[in-house]
């Protein structure tokens, strides 16, 4: 079994914000990979979607809806339940120090400052969890970071970031039947 785990803030108010990204990638795997149209499951403080891909991989979507800086709270609860290897966790963020729609998968490392994935890294003691993070560029000017992160994608970037969420699904995908280190050789 593997656990895909999109980053966000719940709430209609966040939904096309830049920090719901991996939200998004989430949303778009769901409309690919639940075959059965069934309904997440409000388990885990999160949305909790069990399906499997075309090739018969279990996969566990979860988007905590705990906000953001508490999201390892809502990912120890399923790992620990479902006893997931960590090797098996992939977390999909939005990253400021990449360029939008840039793609990039690490099997390792620190938060690089996104805090969801710092707690994350927090609740389950180890920088050993893989993840895909994807570029939403830098605010502009002198604009704070976490002004930046809750605006929403303008209309010109909303036709890019279509692109980019396929492109992240594709991404995420690959890495459920290949794992990381294909997923790296392929996407980064």
């Amino acid at each position: 079994m593997k656990l895909i785990v999109g980053l966000g803030n719940p709430g209609a108010k966040y939904r096309l914000n830049r920090h719901n990204i991996g939200y998004l990638v989430l949303a778009e795997l769901a409309t690919r990979l639940n075959t059965l149209r069934n309904r997440p499951k409000i388990k885990f403080h999160a949305d909790l979607l069990d399906v499997q891909d075309n090739f018969g991989n279990s996969v566990l979507l979860l988007a905590p809806t705990t906000y953001m800086n508490r999201s390892g709270l809502s990912v120890g609860e399923a790992v620990k339940f479902y006893k997931i290897p960590i090797e098996e966790i992939l977390i999909v963020c939005d990253d400021l120090n990449l360029p939008f729609t840039k793609l990039r998968f690490r099997a390792e490392g620190s938060s690089g400052g996104q805090k969801g994935l710092a707690d994350v890294l927090r609740v389950l003691g180890t920088e050993k969890i893989p993840r895909l993070r994807i570029g939403i560029g830098q605010p502009p000017g002198q604009m704070d970071a976490a002004d930046y992160v809750l605006m929403n994608f303008t209309e010109k970037e909303r036709v890019d970031l279509d692109l980019t969420l396929k492109l992240a699904a594709d991404a995420a995908e690959c890495w459920i039947r290949f794992g990381i280190t294909e997923a790296m050789n392929k996407y980064n």
